[in-house]
């Protein structure tokens, strides 16, 4: 392990995390350059939008529809994360709800691209939104008391 990991271990879930996302935007490419050929969907700017909404199923759609909730709230984490490194936070128990809450978004992604659930994706989203909550007051915690 890198001195830097060592003395800075929540920076590991913060690029591991933003791995993952690249990982998804490829996904979504993967799914979605052949299948605008394969739907017959045009590039003309004003109809575009409205033919992948229309002609491209969903399975071709959930990625990118993932890939957009991964540039939404994990921007908090983010922010959080570079916070509490910064503060130079890095008791096991932080670092492991934020390794918690890089796991459960990847399971959410997983949910997601494959079946798209709404009844297992909203308890999984739910449960890395009170891992997030958890980062967040201990930050508040370590900065203001």
């Amino acid at each position: 392990m890198s001195a830097l990991l060592a003395n800075k271990p929540l920076l590991g879930p913060l690029v591991g995390l933003n791995l993952w996302t690249f990982g998804i935007e490829f996904l979504l490419y993967k799914r979605r350059i052949p299948a605008l050929a394969q739907y017959n969907v045009t590039f003309d700017p004003e109809t575009v939008k409205k033919q992948k909404e229309e002609k491209l199923p969903g399975f071709v759609k959930w990625p990118a529809d993932n890939f957009n909730n991964l540039l939404e709230q994990p921007t908090q984490f983010y922010a959080v994360i570079l916070g509490l490194s910064l503060m130079n936070v890095k008791d096991k128990r932080t670092v492991g709800v934020a390794w918690a809450y890089v796991g459960l978004r990847m399971l959410h992604s997983i949910i997601h691209v494959s079946t798209n659930n709404p009844s297992i994706r909203f308890p999984v989203w739910a449960a890395s939104s009170l891992a997030l909550f958890g980062i967040t007051v201990q930050a508040a915690w370590t900065l203001f008391f």
